[in-house]
């Protein structure tokens, strides 16, 4: 009963931030606005039509980049492991900053072709710290090694990129660099949100091997877990994951860092709590950094991917000291 009313307050908590977040701006929005059916109305359309589908883009992305975070830490059983540290964002970036500068746009199955490149950076970033760290069997020391290798190696590329671009495409470039959600199509909301949800869901259902992984990699092999296997397919199904979610968001820092650690910390380390919590936090935390980013400097918007390092860069070094010591 103690953990159903926990569900509960946890799911209303998270319905309450999705519906009422977007309420929020320079003007608070009266919550009538929900039953409304002056469809007409300029304040209906601005909360329907702009402010909805952005704070639901946010809490996908959120619940995404947190899964993926809590994955990595995981499988790696490193608290420090991010898709930022294993290369997989850096990647996706460069994707990006080369079409950009590449100069020859086109859309394939209603998608513009940043989206299909940044992909195509993501699963190059993949391959290579794979291949890297494929000697024998593959180690979490390799594997993080060679993602931070990877990670330093797209960013001078990206910086290349921007010497060789004009002005207009390097403003582009930084822009998309910083992380934004102001900038994707609602229309993008059909392809971004059931794929990551069902990447999630299906992630989630290995939270029994997790358990097992984080306890130490000879355990788990004791009791049938195909260690090597399984670490190979979490890592690209989830840099998958983060790829689509950069691809249509930007690089957006320090989610899959801080919000893992905080469940962590609030509900425990059974990855069966621990991987739906921190979905929906995730899609808290982001959907609330959202929220403050586009109303601090109104009618300006701070990219939210500014705000998460802000937040995510003493919190990591927190980190490394509680390590330390």
């Amino acid at each position: 009963m103690k953990n159903c009313f926990r569900w509960l307050l946890i799911l209303g908590m998270t319905l309450l931030f999705l519906f009422g977040l977007p309420l929020i701006g320079k003007r608070v929005l009266s919550p009538m606005l929900l039953f409304s059916k002056e469809t007409d109305d300029f304040l209906v359309q601005s909360y329907w039509e702009v402010r909805f589908p952005q704070t639901l883009l946010a809490m996908v992305a959120g619940a995404g980049l947190s899964v993926a975070g809590m994955i990595f830490q995981a499988i790696f059983r490193n608290p420090l492991a991010t898709p930022f540290t294993l290369g997989v964002s850096s990647g996706a970036s460069f994707g990006v900053a080369f079409y950009l500068v590449a100069c020859f746009p086109f859309t394939l199955l209603g998608l513009d072709g940043e989206i299909w490149f940044s992909l195509v950076g993501t699963m190059l970033a993949m391959t290579i710290v794979y291949l890297l760290s494929r000697t024998g069997t593959i180690s979490s020391e390799q594997m993080l090694l060679a993602g931070v290798a990877v990670s330093f190696f797209f960013s001078s590329l990206i910086m290349f990129m921007q010497y060789l671009s004009d002005q207009s495409q390097m403003f582009r470039i930084i822009r998309w660099i910083m992380g934004g959600l102001g900038n994707t199509p609602p229309a993008h909301l059909w392809t971004l949100v059931p794929t990551v949800l069902v990447i999630v869901a299906v992630l989630c259902l290995f939270s029994r091997e997790l358990n097992l992984i984080v306890t130490g990699y000879e355990r788990a092999m004791t009791v049938g877990v195909d260690v090597a296997r399984l670490r190979t397919i979490l890592f690209f199904l989830t840099s998958l994951m983060v790829g689509i979610i950069v691809s249509f968001c930007g690089p957006i820092g320090f989610v899959g860092l801080v919000v893992p650690h905080l469940c962590r910390l609030m509900f425990g380390p059974d990855h069966r709590t621990l991987g739906p919590v921190s979905a929906l936090f995730g899609g808290i935390f982001l959907a609330g950094c959202y929220t403050i980013s586009r109303t601090i400097l109104f009618p300006e918007e701070i990219p939210v991917g500014v705000l998460t390092s802000l937040l995510g860069g003493p919190f990591f070094l927190w980190l490394l000291l509680r390590k330390k010591s």
